[in-house]
């Protein structure tokens, strides 16, 4: 999260955030967050650690240089890979996509599957190596 001091021309002082998950995006998201279990230490803010996160795929930068501000960016590390392990990932890619289904937000595409795609006329005569010719199990079994 990005914080400035912002000044309008009437002389008026607010601070603008910029966030890395929107609140629209995170009032889908925030219901659906992992609570801690058991005797462990809870977790400080999921948004923060999940800004973290998108941060850094944002980016491109390494775990190590996720900034300070979204958190210690081992923890935000550790959170990530435990919610892949755990399906706390899918549970939300699945919820995201059954709501924007249902709003007709998706246009479905089909997949082709290329084991029975045709050929073109022109990449059916090329040349391929093979590494050289294979012998059957009898002619292992006739040589010895």
């Amino acid at each position: 999260m990005l914080i400035k001091r912002v000044h309008s021309p009437l002389g008026e002082s607010r601070t603008a955030t910029r966030r890395e998950v929107s609140d629209e995006v995170w009032a889908v998201m925030e219901p659906l967050m992992p609570t801690v279990t058991g005797r462990s230490r809870p977790w400080t803010d999921h948004r923060l650690a999940v800004e973290g996160m998108a941060w850094k795929y944002r980016t491109g930068a390494p775990w190590r240089d996720v900034p300070e501000r979204f958190g210690k960016w081992n923890s935000i590390y550790k959170r990530f890979n435990r919610w892949a392990e755990d399906g706390t990932w899918e549970k939300l890619l699945a919820e995201v996509q059954k709501q924007a289904d249902a709003a007709g937000k998706i246009d479905w595409i089909v997949s082709i599957d290329s084991t029975i795609a045709r050929v073109h006329q022109h990449g059916a005569t090329l040349k391929r190596d093979t590494g050289g010719p294979a012998e059957s199990q009898e002619s292992v079994v006739r040589a010895a």
